[in-house]
């Protein structure tokens, strides 16, 4: 595919700074040899757009958009190793080199426009087989390209909750399987040209299955005491990080507390809570991760917690403070100042943002405005940036059509 430069008269990627400025969330930031030119991730958000796992156009479009108003890092969606690791029938995959194209397309439009493309790599686990949510979110029948009998979790018959399918247990063997599945799905994602790679292990998918003592009830070596049940996720980090290209960096998405306890930084030792990810944090750090994208929740219904803004930092915050990485910090995070405030605080070293990403493509670029700072826009859309300059954007007068 023939790609258009995004500022032909430029050199200056979209989101970028073009004057001194005191604002961290447009400092550029380096992970190995890749650097983001702001501190803007777009989260990763299901689509549940695909047919076989293959993205389209409208994943281009989508996350095309992204790049063109200049968001730093844009992580396309969880995208599974296997195709009975998919959430629904309509997710992406990345388990055939049949995938690869489509990925190439997007990842090479979205560094055209001078942002970096990631992925997030994924098994949903015993949350697998589950309609898309606008047609119901309920168990897809095998009649419907569903595989409601060959769900996977770490426990027979430890299910989410009754509308979820009943899972099968992992053998040791099927275990060994998709530590190379996540492998091989690693060096697909690097064919395809993606920079940053993303482990999802939070909101109850396969990964937080095993690391939690809600979901993990197995008495073998992959389960029961915290070292046990971080064996398996451990393995795949392991296996992924020695796939994935040296100079390229990976991060880990965490739920850092499933909520037994109440209170996100209060113990919960037979389920999981921020002081056993702190350990797992350290773990992966030994391995070579780069970054704990510390999220929250999802693996246990009908959990009460304090959801609102920023309500996942402290989280962000506390695994910073306790291991020697860098965290990204997420959830309900929509105004500037306060994504600014995140990074000038010291509570995460990028910052995720996700529905606002849906409510307003250009939130990076007024944002720059918001925090007094002179960011590039795209050439083609510069006459907005100086409307901008003299103001709220003034109602033009009434013309007559030629």
């Amino acid at each position: 595919m023939s790609v258009p430069p995004q500022a032909q008269n430029s050199k200056v990627s979209a989101g970028s700074a073009t004057k001194e400025h005191n604002a961290l969330l447009f400092k550029p930031k380096r992970y190995r040899s890749i650097t983001l030119h702001n501190r803007v991730v777009v989260s990763p958000m299901c689509m549940y757009s695909c047919k076989d796992g293959m993205m389209n156009d409208f994943h281009l479009v989508h996350l095309g958009s992204f790049a063109v108003k200049g968001a730093g890092l844009i992580m396309m969606e969880a995208t599974a190793v296997e195709p009975q690791g998919r959430i629904s029938p309509d997710d992406s995959g990345i388990w055939s080199d049949e995938h690869i194209g489509p990925v190439k397309r997007i990842a090479e439009f979205i560094k055209s426009q001078g942002s970096v493309p990631g992925m997030q790599i994924a098994h949903a686990g015993r949350k697998a087989d589950m309609s898309s949510p606008w047609k119901g979110y309920s168990i897809v029948p095998e009649s419907e390209g569903g595989w409601p009998n060959d769900v996977r979790g770490p426990s027979e018959g430890v299910r989410f909750d009754e509308k979820h399918p009943n899972p099968r247990g992992l053998s040791k063997e099927q275990i060994q399987e998709l530590v190379q599945k996540f492998a091989d799905a690693a060096v697909r994602a690097d064919k395809a040209g993606i920079e940053v790679l993303e482990i999802h292990c939070a909101h109850g998918y396969l990964l937080h299955n095993f690391l939690s003592g809600n979901s993990n009830k197995r008495t073998d070596e992959y389960g029961g005491s915290l070292e046990n049940r971080m064996r398996f996720p451990l393995q795949v980090v392991k296996a992924v990080r020695d796939a994935w290209p040296q100079d390229k960096p990976i991060f880990v998405r965490v739920s850092a507390t499933d909520y037994n306890n109440p209170d996100p930084v209060g113990h919960a030792p037979d389920g999981w809570d921020v002081w056993q990810t702190i350990e797992y944090a350290k773990a992966v750090k030994d391995i070579g991760v780069d970054l704990v994208d510390c999220s929250s929740g999802g693996n246990l219904p009908n959990i009460q917690y304090p959801v609102g803004p920023l309500y996942q930092v402290v989280l962000s915050d506390t695994v910073r403070k306790n291991v020697d990485i860098d965290t990204g910090a997420v959830g309900i995070i929509t105004e500037p100042k306060d994504a600014e405030e995140i990074l000038q605080k010291g509570k995460g070293d990028l910052v995720f943002i996700a529905r606002e990403f849906l409510r307003d493509s250009a939130w990076v670029l007024l944002a720059a405005q918001e925090l007094g700072v002179d960011a590039q826009w795209p050439n083609q859309y510069d006459r907005a940036k100086r409307a901008l300059r003299s103001g709220p954007p003034k109602k033009e007068p009434t013309r007559s059509v030629p």
